[in-house]
């Protein structure tokens, strides 16, 4: 018994062992990925697109298959000639939730303090969409298909790893307000946690 539970430390031991330098090329992974994809990001419509790229990087990463900047290359071409349009209503919806929440700051019109809360609430949700569909979005797939599953998953089935894409975008908001050139390695956590959110939900 003791020989059994000898063998059975040293083999965790060796797990610890491998999955450390594991870990930290999927920690470095994802702060290349994140430079890829605020460059292609850079024209603004693209931004979706983009992410979703960076998220099919890494998850061929996680998956073992090969994954080069080609790959991530291919996949922008792709998500931006089918989603471009996608992506435009995307920003226009967060455009007029950003001039409502405007409006309701400006006290112009009564009960401004729930006006607020529900912009806010608006705007929060509409990037979160945006960031699941870009995440399960696959080649092959519509762009509303994917949004109608992202807002299955993240109202009814998987609240919970909405909330966690929320707490990505603060970190992401924080490390842009410090510094600005840490919006690259922040936007690289945040693909990765799209990426661990929907697998998640897929589970």
């Amino acid at each position: 018994m003791g020989q059994a539970m000898g063998d059975a430390g040293g083999e965790a031991a060796v797990r610890r062992a491998a999955h450390g330098p594991l870990r930290f090329a999927l920690f470095a992974e994802c702060l290349l990925t994140g430079v890829w994809v605020v460059l292609a990001a850079l024209p603004v419509i693209t931004l979706l697109p983009a992410f979703a790229a960076g998220c099919a990087h890494l998850g061929r990463h996680l998956d073992g298959e090969r994954s080069t900047w080609r790959d991530f290359l291919a996949g922008l071409r792709e998500a931006t000639r089918s989603g471009w349009r996608f992506s435009l209503l995307w920003w226009a919806a967060l455009a007029l939730l950003a001039f409502d929440l405007r409006v309701a700051r400006s006290g112009a019109l009564p009960g401004g303090p729930a006006l607020i809360a529900v912009s806010v609430a608006g705007l929060l949700a509409a990037v979160v969409l945006g960031l699941r569909t870009a995440a399960l979005r696959r080649p092959g797939i519509a762009w509303p298909a994917a949004a109608r599953t992202a807002a299955r998953q993240g109202l009814a089935a998987d609240p919970g790893g909405s909330l966690l894409l929320i707490g990505g975008l603060a970190v992401l908001a924080v490390a842009a307000w410090q510094m600005l050139p840490l919006i690259a390695p922040a936007a690289g956590a945040l693909a990765g946690c799209a990426v661990a959110v929907e697998r998640r939900a897929r589970a």
